[in-house]
């Protein structure tokens, strides 16, 4: 069904830590190897904050010359492709030269079109460019590195499962991305992960957080219990909201 535009905008107003921490809780998944990013990701837009959207997927492959003049239709079909999606999108991208950097699919032209198709960002296991350009188009971008130019670059596949800084994305998962890396959500995981961050992120503030910024005036001895009482009571809210006892 997917969230609401209201939804969304909530979202986004998290960090992706804290996306994160509810995520833990609902999620059947290995919180210590599913879901995130596993390699270091380049955010090059972090005052722009959080991205969120959903997954549309593409490979690109800059170095070999026979895309380029093979399917001289295809980029007009990729664009009907992300046009279609549910929005917000991100355009998540698999580079086949990996590890080398030999061109780029991101610069000023396609930050617009991608825009006006109902993208907010990207995530791309290869280089961008036109850094500035792009940031003037409302366009995010987490990647690995820059470059200078485009070489080859047209869409090779999409609406595919890709891999991107070791993780597996399918089309249409919910991300939320920002400066720390990304997560990539299960639809039974995107229908709760917003409840489960807020409540977490409170319990936090209620118990730990408030305990350690209590210190003034207090002995060594008084400060360690009362941090020892404060994570008993977050660990005991969260056992009483999602049966699992959370980070502290």
């Amino acid at each position: 069904m997917g969230l609401t535009h209201s939804e969304m905008l909530q979202l986004k107003r998290w960090n992706t830590p804290t996306i994160y921490n509810g995520w833990e809780q609902i999620t059947h998944r290995d919180n210590a190897s599913d879901g995130f990013n596993v390699e270091e990701t380049r955010d090059f837009m972090p005052q722009m904050g959080p991205m969120v959207g959903y997954a549309v997927t593409c490979v690109i492959e800059p170095s070999r010359r026979s895309h380029k003049a093979a399917g001289a239709g295809n980029w007009s079909e990729y664009r009907r492709y992300v046009a279609m999606q549910p929005g917000p999108k991100i355009l998540v991208i698999q580079d086949l030269d990996k590890p080398d950097v030999i061109g780029s699919f991101w610069g000023e032209v396609n930050a617009n079109v991608h825009r006006a198709l109902g993208c907010v960002g990207t995530i791309t296991d290869g280089a961008i460019r036109d850094v500035d350009e792009m940031s003037n188009a409302g366009f995010k971008a987490l990647a690995r590195r820059l470059c200078v130019g485009h070489a080859n670059v047209k869409p090779v596949r999409w609406n595919c499962p890709v891999q991107a800084f070791g993780r597996r994305v399918e089309p249409g998962q919910l991300i939320h991305a920002d400066k720390h890396g990304f997560l990539a959500m299960t639809e039974a995981e995107a229908d709760k992960v917003l409840e489960a961050s807020i409540f977490m992120d409170v319990n936090e503030c209620n118990t730990v957080i408030s305990a350690a910024r209590s210190s003034a005036g207090k002995s060594t001895e008084d400060l360690l219990a009362r941090i020892d009482e404060a994570s008993e009571r977050f660990g005991a809210a969260a056992r009483d909201k999602f049966g699992k006892k959370g980070e502290w």
